[in-house]
């Protein structure tokens, strides 16, 4: 019998359910049996193959996620490498081991060696789409940046992905991805699918 692969996505801001619609046509597509599910219980935690923490605010997030237990168990799978996390935009922040300046109550997951700066590409007025050029794959990928970050530097093992004007957006470290920009916008599946594939 087929495993049944289980994504979990952080159900507490950001566009939920359109990662989840997203996710769930990016395993259809593929014909992969899987699930999806929305996470707001830190039981769930165990019971997943890979985990998606949208956009929102950081220090919302991350005060949700230590409230509830959800952030202790999250970093027990993190530091077991034994589960595939996706962060996009403030869940890309909460995978950093450093940020710009230090947030109240904001605890990161600290999953991937690079430093991020919050809310650097501007506020909601400074939004924009554009495409870019992402590591391995053929063609451009139009991108959402809403109130988004900016991945100031890398170290270790950790690989840049993806740049806008010589800023990097996109990095991948062992099973955990981090991205400035909102994939669950777009009806592109790529990134979803790489995300996929990433998961043992």
């Amino acid at each position: 019998m087929v495993k049944q692969i289980k994504i979990g996505i952080i159900g507490i801001q950001g566009a939920i359910s359109e990662h989840a619609n997203i996710m769930q046509k990016t395993l259809k597509k593929n014909k992969k049996p899987g699930k999806v599910i929305i996470i707001r219980d830190k039981n769930q935690i165990n019971d997943i193959d890979g985990l998606l923490i949208p956009g929102g605010e950081s220090t919302t997030i991350s005060n949700f996620l230590i409230k509830n237990g959800m952030y202790d168990e999250i970093l027990n799978r993190i530091n077991e490498n034994n589960i595939a996390v996706m962060g996009t935009c403030a869940g890309c922040v909460l995978l950093a081991k450093k940020i710009n300046k230090t947030i109240n109550n904001n605890c990161l997951l600290k999953a991937i060696d690079m430093k991020v700066i919050r809310n650097a590409f501007g506020g909601q007025r400074q939004s924009f789409e554009k495409k870019i050029d992402i590591k391995g794959f053929k063609k451009p990928y139009n991108a959402f940046f809403i109130r988004a970050p900016i991945i100031k530097e890398v170290w270790s093992d950790c690989k840049i992905l993806a740049k806008v004007d010589n800023k990097i957006v996109m990095v991948r470290q062992n099973n955990f991805l981090a991205l400035s920009f909102h994939p669950e916008l777009t009806e592109d599946t790529r990134i979803h699918e790489y995300f996929l594939d990433m998961i043992n």
